[in-house]
């Protein structure tokens, strides 16, 4: 047979050798219709073969088995009876490998997801690769679905049920260390003899590997009761973590609690069955949106030209410096941070340090691996050793003065090659690189707070930045694991832009008289990880009226600033830094109750508003500034808006982002409300931008 997806090759031996990515271009394996079908044409092949000893799997790919189904497919599912249909083909040709009489094994090196664990799960063996980037894991929770190849079914008869839970409800991702511990592979190997070894091991007996505390475990779990508490418990953490907004995490509970102990085929059929329902929730087209704008991010433009980034450098340490400093040491690139003071030079290093920490603590890396990283930081006072970095990421007071000076100062201390940026978060992109001899290699950077837990990286362009300085720094973000979103230079640039409003609106509710936890509540309901009285304090209620400055400068009347946290800051209530705020802290950080020092500042009257009409108050503001970015050219699309919000401030993936969510909800019932506010309120920042009348005047969405 003639195959274009997979390659099927027997040996002397009679052993089958099954492999994938032969024919593809890309650097990563993806499960196509098209490879299913041939994998289904294999099964029957060897199948055939009574002289058939045995059957191997693997990957052509260097670090990648397989990175999972190919999305669109699961995008393209009109039905539930469509989907039904899918899964019932994927478990006809899986169960076509679990049946067959000969061995089986599969030799995974680098990434193994979704439908491609599905498929080894069906191998009487597994042997993975000691690659640092082996990771086995299935990650359809990601997208609202659960696994709809017989990974419900297999994964428990492997590791045991609770195991099996976590993985599938979390998504996560299991290194080989773990794996094997776990009994998901059954050996681990040396990635240059994974070959050598998978056809030794094809014949050995399997051996057991369960511990005594292991099997006990799984004994328990057949006790009905005991099930039945588990899986109470279960829900309820899901509960807690998801705010019920997310359906999949509680199908996935309901169909493992429902199919235990069920047959082979009943219990497919159950998982088809709840795979098709969820493949059409609301919730699941836009994780599958989101997944899109996410994938989409990680491609250079067509003609990119970058540069090679090999070291790098901070100017100003700190807790936004260290964080950097940390970033670039996580991906060996040895950085200096440079302060001028010995003091900011230490805390750089505190943070950098108790990031590291944290992942040695939870065994992510050694301690040798943290000492060299750790150590790969050049603390320093001076600029020796400049000349020998690519990218400078200036991390000073935000004054543009200052910043002007330093730049200034800076680009004889550098090579002409080496690119410079800003890590501001609302100063003038524009009016820095006028103190640049050369601006063509200047650009803003701006990472959020913590460098190590927020993902999104915004890259500001002004008008005499080149284009291979943007897909240096382009390439360079997604080198470090960060998502970039390339943004024209504006006030606020594109997150805080849209998030000032959202924050301006919420202080002035406060003082109409809605209560701060009704505020935050509705918020949090909403969707948001936090409400904004909240966000404001982990901010820091000083950074937010300077902000708010800038933007009523740069935008005008519509930007009106509420003055309430100028009020906050002359009381000395800076959030959580302080530990007062809108909330009191304590000094591990942890939320008490409202400050009552806050309250005074508030009308002593309070309003009880409607949840709903709260919500709107806080969002629309948002749509109608994204609609005036977008009017203004400050980036490309509605997507980058979107995977901006998402990434930046944790906009609800649920809901697609804020635009997807806007054309959800219908531009022309958005318009009115925005409208009925802007004579309610009274006030220039809800007069509707033109672009927004625009397209509703057309019958148009944001994505259309």
């Amino acid at each position: 047979m003639s195959y274009s997806k997979i390659t099927l090759e027997k040996k002397d031996d009679n052993i089958y050798y099954l492999g994938f990515g032969k024919y593809e271009d890309k650097s990563m394996n993806v499960i196509y219709e098209q490879t299913l079908k041939e994998i289904d044409m294999a099964m029957d092949e060897v199948a055939l073969d009574k002289e058939a000893k045995g059957l191997i799997l693997f990957s052509y790919k260097d670090n990648c088995f397989f990175a999972g189904m190919d999305i669109s497919v699961i995008e393209g599912l009109s039905s539930e009876a469509q989907a039904i249909e899918g899964c019932e083909a994927g478990h006809a040709i899986f169960n076509k490998l679990e049946d067959l009489k000969i061995p089986t094994i599969a030799l995974v090196d680098g990434t193994c997801l979704g439908g491609g664990l599905e498929m080894i799960l069906a191998c009487d063996k597994i042997v993975a690769s000691n690659n640092s980037k082996t990771a086995i894991g299935l990650p359809e929770v990601m997208i609202g679905v659960l696994p709809g190849f017989g990974g419900t079914y297999r994964l428990p008869k492997r590791v045991g049920l609770t195991k099996a839970m976590d993985m599938i409800l979390t998504g996560r991702q299991i290194r080989h260390k773990k794996a094997l511990k776990m009994g998901l592979v059954d050996y681990v190997v040396p990635k240059e003899r994974l070959m050598t070894l998978g056809k030794k091991y094809l014949f050995e007996k399997k051996v057991n590997k369960k511990s005594f505390k292991e099997s006990l475990t799984d004994s328990v779990m057949n006790s009905f009761l005991t099930r039945k508490l588990i899986f109470q418990k279960a829900r309820e953490k899901v509960l807690k973590t998801t705010k019920g907004f997310y359906p999949a995490p509680l199908k996935i509970l309901d169909h493992l609690e429902s199919s235990f102990g069920d047959k082979r085929a009943r219990y497919l059929a159950k998982e088809a069955k709840a795979f098709g329902e969820l493949s059409q929730t609301k919730q699941s087209k836009n994780l599958q949106h989101v997944f899109f704008l996410h994938d989409g991010s990680k491609k250079l433009r067509d003609g990119a030209n970058p540069s090679v980034v090999s070291r790098g450098a901070v100017l100003g340490a700190g807790t936004m410096g260290g964080g950097i400093a940390w970033l670039f040491a996580k991906n060996n690139q040895a950085p200096i941070m440079k302060d001028i003071s010995k003091e900011g030079l230490e805390l750089g290093l505190k943070q950098s340090s108790s990031v590291f920490k944290k992942a040695l603590k939870r065994r992510r890396m050694s301690k040798d691996d943290f000492e060299r990283l750790q150590r790969s930081i050049s603390a320093q006072l001076d600029y020796n050793g400049f000349k020998a970095v690519d990218l400078v990421i200036e991390a000073v007071v935000e004054n543009m003065n200052v910043k002007k000076a330093v730049f200034k100062e800076l680009e004889g201390e550098v090579t002409k090659n080496c690119i410079l940026t800003s890590n501001t978060s609302s100063l003038s992109i524009e009016q820095m690189a006028t103190a640049l001899e050369d601006s063509s290699r200047f650009a803003g950077l701006h990472f959020f707070n913590p460098v190590n837990k927020m993902p999104l990286v915004e890259i500001i362009k002004h008008k005499n930045v080149s284009d291979e300085t943007i897909d240096t720094l382009y390439k360079w973000t997604l080198k470090v694991g960060k998502t970039p979103v390339v943004v024209n230079d504006c006030p606020g640039f594109l997150v805080n832009r849209i998030l000032a409003p959202f924050l301006n609106e919420a202080a002035f509710l406060m003082e109409e008289g809605v209560s701060i936890k009704d505020l935050d509540k509705a918020a949090v309901n909403f969707g948001m990880p936090m409400g904004p009285a909240r966000l404001m304090d982990e901010v820091g209620i000083d950074v937010c009226s300077h902000v708010g400055e800038i933007m009523e400068e740069g935008l005008g009347e519509r930007a009106k600033a509420s003055k309430l946290s100028d009020k906050c800051v002359q009381a000395q209530l800076l959030g959580k830094k302080n530990q007062k705020g809108f909330y009191l802290y304590d000094e591990a950080g942890k939320q008490l109750d409202v400050n009552p020092k806050v309250q005074e500042l508030l009308p002593s009257k309070k309003v009880k508003m409607d949840e709903v009409e709260i919500q709107k108050r806080l969002i629309l503001p948002m749509i109608n500034e994204a609609a005036s970015i977008l009017d203004e050219g400050i980036v490309d699309n509605p997507g980058d808006v979107d995977l901006g919000l998402i990434f930046g401030i944790g906009f609800p993936p649920f809901r697609g982002g804020l635009l997807k969510y806007a054309d959800s909800e219908g531009l022309d019932r958005i318009l009115e409300s925005i409208k009925g506010f802007s004579e309610s309120v009274s006030d220039k920042r809800y007069g509707p931008m033109p672009y927004l009348e625009k397209l509703v005047s057309e019958g148009k969405t944001f994505y259309n």
